[in-house]
């Protein structure tokens, strides 16, 4: 910066008073001697003041929403609990199936009991979720996962020590929850003007991914303190925040003209002839499927880093770490029209940074780029949902919730194969790198087939 600039011009003399007809300048006693000299100090400094405030806005998460919406900040804060304790328990269950077996293949199809009732029961609870009121479906959605949590708690309490049953409350806590999910999604548009669902979406995602960090911590405390049934009851307890959300809610039935009962398959032929949502889903299947090694990660762990289950765990936390850190630093989000570039932009990021993951040796290096990883997978996803609840007609904001749990459920299954399948024909270096490089190349080749999708403008929204 040059210092030779001129000096500033000095400020106009006071006034003179009334009361001593101009013997002498008036004197603001308020007014810092500098500034009555000439020299211009409070105004920069107040100019400052607004600009840092202006920055703070326009980094950190909007949270309009919250202060302005008191229903959704009822809802926001139960799904914060309730996500915390349903992390909780999932590690619970991972270490009690292991505790009773000693077998990574039994602990896994904890996993596999999860993901049939998902597809299943997102699919048909969408199409629930437009058909019938959407805060009772809720309400039976949370009465019904800590009811599961409650189980699971007595059969820790009671030393049962069987794997069936785990299993079992496994494959209903999913059922309950693809049934419920759609139509806690399918309120949020409802529950916020739409100028704030950008902001809205970004809050969820804190509150998701504060669930995927902070609950396996707390539940890896509490079991190894008092055991497993600790989780379960906290979990529990947790899900009464949602309940009481949900039950200040007012009804919230579909809007709309609806002759009979919603079908799965009019939402399949919806999303089949709206192209901008259509493209919204194929964008994130690209990154799920090329660009997620996550059943790689001990591999990875062994050959990259000569690491043990310590590392795996941090490579496993570390998407989820970057994705809190862009949702809290989401405050600029709201300001982009153009949502399907953005939504293409940060899905070729994602694939850039695990194709980078994949040529790095170094643990630290790797580590944060799995976090860029998962702040530019957070970007995508926030405005995503947002194309789909502006978009979409309200009657239909169910099933498609539906399909999009069903996308997030199985997305990443397929990419576990695929990454796991590239792998053992080639090396897991070979696997990631070239996933990722996938993910750029479908999100090029979507670009270049849907040129009106890199044109989608928020202000102007269509399906």
């Amino acid at each position: 910066m040059s210092t030779n600039q001129p000096a500033p011009a000095p400020l106009p003399p006071p006034a003179p008073s009334s009361a001593d007809d101009g013997a002498r300048p008036a004197q603001a006693p308020d007014v810092p001697i500098a500034a009555q000299t000439g020299v211009p100090i409070a105004a920069p400094i107040a100019g400052r003041g607004r600009w840092y405030r202006r920055a703070a806005r326009g980094a950190f998460a909007d949270l309009t929403p919250l202060r302005e919406n008191a229903d959704y900040r009822r809802v926001w804060f139960g799904q914060a609990v309730s996500s915390i304790g349903q992390q909780m328990t999932a590690v619970a269950v991972s270490v009690q199936v292991y505790d009773l077996t000693g077998s990574s293949f039994a602990t896994g199809l904890t996993g596999l009991c999860s993901l049939f009732p998902l597809i299943a029961f997102g699919l048909y609870g969408g199409a629930i979720a437009d058909t019938v009121d959407r805060r009772r479906l809720g309400l039976i959605g949370a009465a019904g996962l800590a009811l599961v949590s409650a189980v699971l708690a007595c059969q820790a309490l009671a030393d049962l020590g069987q794997v069936l049953v785990l299993y079992a409350a496994v494959a209903a806590q999913a059922a309950f929850f693809a049934i419920s999910s759609p139509a806690r999604s399918a309120m949020i548009p409802r529950l916020v003007p739409s100028h704030q669902l950008p902001a809205a979406n970004a809050l969820n995602t804190v509150s998701m991914n504060l669930g995927l960090t902070v609950g396996p911590m707390i539940g890896g405390v509490l079991i190894g303190a008092y055991g497993a049934q600790s989780a379960y009851l906290v979990d529990t307890v947790a899900f009464t925040a949602t309940l009481y959300a949900m039950w200040r809610l007012p009804a919230m039935r579909p809007l709309g003209d609806r002759k009979g009962r919603a079908s799965v398959l009019d939402g399949l032929r919806f999303l089949r002839e709206q192209p901008n949502l259509r493209t919204s889903f194929l964008a994130d299947l690209a990154a799920m499927i090329f660009g997620m090694p996550r059943a790689i990660f001990p591999a990875i762990a062994v050959g990259f880093y000569g690491g043990d289950a310590r590392t795996v765990g941090l490579l496993v936390a570390a998407p989820a770490v970057g994705a809190l850190a862009g949702a809290l630093f989401s405050g600029w989000i709201g300001k982009i029209h153009r949502q399907g570039a953005a939504v293409l932009v940060s899905v070729a990021a994602w694939g850039l940074a695990i194709a980078a993951f994949g040529l790095v040796r170094n643990l630290w290096l790797g580590l944060l780029l799995l976090a860029v990883a998962g702040c530019a997978d957070t970007v995508s996803m926030i405005f995503r949902n947002t194309m789909m609840q502006v978009a979409a007609p309200d009657e239909m904001r169910g099933r498609l919730q539906g399909i999009f749990i069903v996308v997030v459920a199985g997305g990443p299954r397929l990419g576990d194969f695929e990454s796991g399948a590239v792998a053992s024909l080639t090396s897991p270096a070979v696997s990631v790198v070239t996933g990722g490089l996938a993910c750029v190349a479908a999100i090029l080749l979507l670009a270049a087939r849907r040129p009106a999708f890199l044109r989608y403008d928020a202000r102007h929204p269509t399906p």
